[in-house]
């Protein structure tokens, strides 16, 4: 478990809340940030060949996913159906925007880990599963 996280060059200590599985094949270990009340962090480790559910973001005022380490990619549709691919690399971290859709996938020979941080904090009815 994580004692701290480096987000856009700071270092902040954060505080363990719970795993959850999101659906097969998806973990995903909840954060808060400790002394920061304005934002959550989502580790998620998806398993060889699987991707987490088509996401539509309803909420928020900001939507940050990032790479952390192993293969894959992050797909980004517009309202307008226009799909972004990035390749999941060191460095990649993507603002997702209300009405954006969102799914990340795994290689089928590696596992992912991605983050997501929520600003404000995730609650119920920030993202609706399209899969």
């Amino acid at each position: 478990m994580l004692k701290s996280f480096n987000l856009e060059g700071k270092e902040s200590v954060v505080d363990f809340i719970e795993t959850m599985e999101v659906i097969e094949g998806v973990e995903c270990d909840v954060y808060r940030l400790v002394g920061d009340a304005s934002k959550d962090l989502g580790i998620i480790r998806i398993k060889a060949g699987y991707k987490t559910p088509l996401q539509k973001v309803l909420q928020g005022e900001r939507t940050i996913e990032g790479y952390i380490s192993g293969k894959g990619r992050l797909t980004v549709t517009r309202p307008v159906g226009s799909a972004e691919d990035y390749v999941a690399k060191k460095g990649l971290a993507v603002n997702v925007e209300i009405s954006q859709l969102m799914q990340w996938q795994a290689a089928d020979d590696s596992d992912l880990e991605v983050y997501e941080i929520c600003f404000p904090p995730y609650k119920t009815g920030r993202f609706q599963n399209l899969t």
